[in-house]
This record gives structure tokens, sequence and C-alpha cells, in this order.
């Protein structure tokens, strides 16, 4: 039980946390990825080399402090980090693993003189705090998910029965479960977990659903990265008839419920989990305005399936702005060069209440959650999600 003393013991780390929360951070995945090789899995190692994850972790340990005593004002960081970790089915064991850890980051990098006996017991009893709400959560989502018609709960099979390349860098993986039964039906913006074994090593990553939830099977659509273990395994071996085990769909940041005109903002691979609320919304007889940023026409995936889907829905509107024209191919995109707040400005709807989604590169999406501020529409009606580990979007 954390007791008020214990609050604002936490409270006073703040500062330290402020300057000193990555080192410490690092250094915690530096102990636990080192002496527990259990853990490995549920964590992506170029997010480690990158700094990616050791940011992210700080960042969500400061909030935690500065808000121990009003956990309300948290927001969404919670629904976050339980939807990615049953999405990578992080157990109640493993908990204590990270907790042991962490208090011994803490002592290592504040020293003996800053932390005390007292600031540790602090802290472990907020971790402890913490581990609590955070178990019992995921315990609820997966008997959730795993009671509902085709849910289940860690790893089922599935067949890869259709394997398309969608772009020179994307590919769409359309996965049916061995077992012959049904799929349980995922929200637009979900992703699932997916395991592998790459020589000798277990891995779990995460991928955006593509397609609208049909009960039956689920579509995958996997970027090749330049260093990608996982992504580059999937392109090159796995083919049809192979299996892959996935874990049941997760994640927040999905389509709500609305009658107002819906924008969606993607750069990239960010295109992914767009595609299935552009389907959903379209289903409604909703207006969507449809912007999708690539660096040209070869690496532009699901084009044609937009085009068309436009042809059928004359409330969709769709833009397509790429880096660079390419005067080999057909490009007829409606803007060359980087997206900007002035062109986003043209092709947003007339009216500024909208619901805006957005999702791409982390540079990207600065510039679109600042531009979309700036033309005035609601901070409370735009959504976005990281594809890693989160960030601020300063």
């Amino acid at each position: 039980m954390l007791t008020d003393s214990q609050r604002a013991i936490v409270k006073s780390t703040v500062p330290l946390l402020e300057t000193g929360g990555e080192a410490l951070t690092t250094h915690f995945y530096r102990i636990m990825l080192g002496e527990y090789p259990e853990v490995r899995p549920l964590f992506n190692q170029a997010h480690q080399a990158s700094g990616d994850q050791p940011r992210a972790l700080a960042n969500s340990v400061l909030i935690y402090a500065k808000h121990i005593d009003r956990l309300e004002a948290l927001g969404n960081l919670p629904a976050q980090i339980i939807n990615k970790h049953v999405s990578l089915q992080v157990l109640p064991e493993h908990y204590p693993i990270v907790g042991a850890c962490l208090l011994r980051a803490i002592r290592e990098v504040l020293g003996a003189e800053t932390a005390t006996d007292e600031v540790i017991a602090a802290w472990g009893a907020a971790y402890q705090q913490l581990a609590d709400i955070l178990v019992g959560a995921e315990e609820q989502a997966y008997r959730t998910t795993a009671e509902q018609t085709g849910g289940w709960r860690g790893a089922r099979a599935f067949r890869v029965t259709r394997k398309v390349a969608e772009s020179s860098e994307i590919t769409s993986f359309y996965l049916s479960p061995v077992d012959g039964g049904p799929v349980v039906a995922h929200q637009p913006g979900q992703y699932i977990g997916l395991r592998l074994v790459l020589d000798g090593q277990e891995q779990r990553r995460n991928y955006s659903l593509s397609d609208v939830a049909n009960g039956k099977d689920l579509r995958i659509s996997v970027k090749r990265e330049a260093d990608g273990r996982v992504s580059s395994h999937l392109h090159d071996a796995v083919q049809v008839g192979d299996s892959l085990d996935l874990f049941p769909p997760a994640g927040a940041f999905t389509l709500a419920p609305s009658d107002k005109p819906l924008v969606l903002i993607s750069g990239g691979v960010g295109i992914t989990p767009t595609l299935a609320m552009l389907s959903e919304a379209l289903q409604g007889g909703r207006t969507v305005h449809f912007i999708h940023c690539a660096r040209n026409r070869a690496v532009h995936a699901f084009r044609d399936a937009i085009d068309a889907l436009a042809a059928n829905h004359p409330q969709l509107q769709r833009f397509y702005c790429y880096d660079q024209a390419d005067p080999s191919a057909d490009d007829s995109a409606h803007a060359v060069g980087l997206l900007s707040q002035e062109r986003l400005a043209q092709w947003l709807p007339a009216t500024r209440d909208v619901d805006a989604y957005f999702l791409g590169p982390k540079p990207f999406m600065a510039l679109v959650k600042r531009s979309l501020h700036a033309l005035g529409v609601p901070e409370a009606q735009t959504r976005y999600e990281f594809f890693g580990p989160a960030a601020a979007l300063n």
C-alpha cells in the first residue's frame, strides 16, 4: 500500500528523472535484458539500439512520478501500455523481474546517498501499485477476448493463404486459423502480436490489421525495414502455406463512432491501420478525406484500392503527396514535396469540426499535430498512435 509519505518521496525524485531519466532507463534495460533472457522476446532490439525504448520508458516513469497522487491525470497512457502488453502477451510473472531491475537501476544510477532505503521503498511501493493495476487490467483483457466468438488466449496458429506485394516495400499476408475456427472481430485500427523463432531466438512484433474484420481471416501489411530482422524474414522466407503464431488483436487507436467528417492522414506504412478505418467509415456512409504521403509512386501501397473505393463512394476524397516526382512513372500526385500546413488546409473539409486520425514517422506526425491545432481542429478530436515506442510530439 502506497502511503502519503511515499507518494511525497516519489514526487521529490521528479527533478532527478527530468535530468537523468534516460540514463536510468538505459541502465535498467542493460540489467534486465542482460540477466533475464526470458523477457528479451518482449522487446524489439532495434528500439533498444536507437534509444527509442529507453526514452519512451523514461518519459512514462516521469509522468507516473509527477502524477503519483492523482492517477487519473495519466490520461491514455495506461491504456496504451495495457494494449501493448496484451499484444505481446506480457504476463504477471514478468512484473517482479521488471520491478527488481528498476529498483536496482535507481540505486546504481542515483547512488546510495540519493537513493536511500526510504527512496527505494517508496519507489518499490509505487511500482507495485502500478503493477497491480496493469496486471488486473491485462487479465481482464485476456479473458474478455478469449470469451468472444472466435477469440483466443496466448498463441494461435494461422496459415498464410495469400502473399501480395502492395508496393516495392510493403507486402500483405492473408492469415487463416489452422484450426478452421472463426476469428474474433477486431476494431479498425487494432494490431496483432506475431511470434517467431529465428536462429533459435524468439522474436515478437506488432503489426497493424490492414483490413476490416470478416470473422474468417486477418490481413497484415508489412514494410521491409532496412535492418528489420523479422520484416526481412517475412518478406523473404515466409511463403503461402507456412504457419505463424499470432496473439489476439489489441490496441486503443481505434475508430470511434461518430457522424463528423473523418480525416485520415498517413505517411508511409502508417497507411495500414487507416485502411480498416476507411472501409468501416464508408460502409456507414461517412464523409472521409483520405490524405496519404509517400516518397514516390513505387512505394505507395494500396493506391489502386483507394482509387477504386473513391470511384464507388462519392463521399470519399483522397489526396496524395509524394516527396519527389518520378518522371518515369505515372505519379499523378496531388502535390510534390513534403506535407505542409498550407497543403493540409487545402485538403481538409471546409468545417474544422472533424475527427482526425494520423500516424507515420515521428517528424511527420509532429507536423500534422501542429498543423491541425493551428488550423482549428479541436485537440480532443485528433488521435494518433506510434508504431514503436511512444514519444512526445513537440
